[in-house]
């Protein structure tokens, strides 16, 4: 069995802390480039990026740090059935949005439209971006995309829910997998069967990965400290993805709001729900998740991107007005343990930490 050193090196990376793409803002160029001069690997989360802002954000992050970094995208997403679904279902869901944009002096909200895939323009971007890593969450990566970014010498990796999904991505050529345990804060990433019903915690998911395929594992969910790392590693993991721990530094991109909701939750405060995308994530319980997601009335929420595009202007004004209980307040299981600190010292404690664990282990 290889030394994690040399599964490290296999996968070019200095240290088995990544931080996770956040799509949606929160990982600024400056975190990201914190993150690389610490010792970890940054990511960007570009799903919702155009082609010239991927590029942008490219450059933003090489004119930081000369360090390697990585950039994730959205599985090619198909259109959301017959446009723009059934019309009930349509005003439905608007007229749940009603009252909130009452609330904040908005306009009422508009009709979304699907807006077409943008995924060929985004790698395009990505391949000219100077990011040494490319990863798919949502999804398999086309094949197209894995031989046109192994051609640059980037690694290509790939998010997997399920072991039945791990196995998919190695067989479409990834450099390595991203086992997403349940406990992860933001989207899920399932792709195979109901995501509903993908939901294998991390410490039962990774070994289970391991076993089944012959690329390193990279887990991901509930970790935020060197004791998680150690446990990952010990389950066979070679690095692990952390997103809720560097959502509270002082370089993430989210609202006050959201980083103040973080930091004040109990670790039973989250749940998976569908009512801000259209896809489920996992984020703290609020007052329009509850309203808008109801059980008996399952048409109020709108299949992905058309959720997502509804809810845009509510969480935008939400976000500047300091209103967390408009947000999508995306975190993970272990969020008690997120502290406010520079990410550069939160990446040099997680490195102390996770070493500190494994030599007292190693007695």
């Amino acid at each position: 069995m290889p030394s994690l050193t040399e599964s490290l090196e296999r996968l070019g990376l200095r240290s088995p802390v990544i931080q996770a793409p956040m799509a949606g803002g929160g990982d600024t160029p400056a975190l990201v480039a914190a993150v690389n001069e610490a010792g970890g690997l940054g990511f960007v989360g570009a799903a919702y990026l155009t082609g010239e802002q991927i590029a942008e954000r490219g450059l933003a992050i090489r004119q930081r740090t000369a360090l390697p970094f990585g950039i994730n995208l959205f599985a090619p997403t198909p259109a959301p059935g017959p446009a723009p679904g059934p019309a009930p279902m349509m005003a439905e869901a608007m007229a749940r949005l009603r009252p909130f944009h009452a609330e904040l002096g908005l306009p009422e909200a508009e009709e979304p439209a699907y807006g077409g895939d943008a995924f060929d323009r985004q790698v395009a971007a990505l391949l000219d971006s100077g990011a040494a890593f490319y990863s798919v969450t949502f999804g398999l990566p086309p094949a197209e995309s894995v031989t046109a970014a192994k051609a640059r010498g980037m690694r290509v990796l790939g998010t997997a829910t399920t072991v039945a999904e791990a196995v998919a991505l190695e067989r479409t050529g990834v450099d390595a997998v991203i086992a997403q345990g349940s406990e992860a804060g933001g989207h899920r990433g399932s792709f195979i069967g109901d995501p509903a019903a993908n939901l294998v915690g991390t410490m039962a998911l990774v070994p289970q990965v391991a076993d089944a395929v012959g690329v390193p594992v990279i887990a991901s969910g509930g970790i935020m400290d060197g004791r998680g790392i150690a446990a990952a590693l010990a389950l066979g993991a070679t690095a692990v993805q952390m997103g809720t721990v560097f959502l509270t530094t002082g370089e993430a991109g989210i609202p006050e709001a959201h980083k103040a909701a973080i930091l004040a939750a109990r670790e039973d405060q989250t749940r998976i729900t569908r009512a801000f995308s259209g896809r489920p994530a996992r984020g703290i319980v609020n007052r329009f998740m509850e309203t808008v997601e109801d059980p008996q009335a399952l048409e109020a929420v709108l299949p992905f991107p058309l959720q997502n595009t509804l809810t845009r202007p509510l969480r935008t004004a939400a976000g500047k007005a300091g209103r967390a209980e408009f947000l999508s307040l995306w975190a993970g299981q272990g969020l008690t343990l997120a502290q406010r600190r520079p990410a550069g010292e939160l990446v040099a404690e997680l490195l102390r930490g996770t070493e500190e664990v494994r030599r007292r282990l190693a007695v």
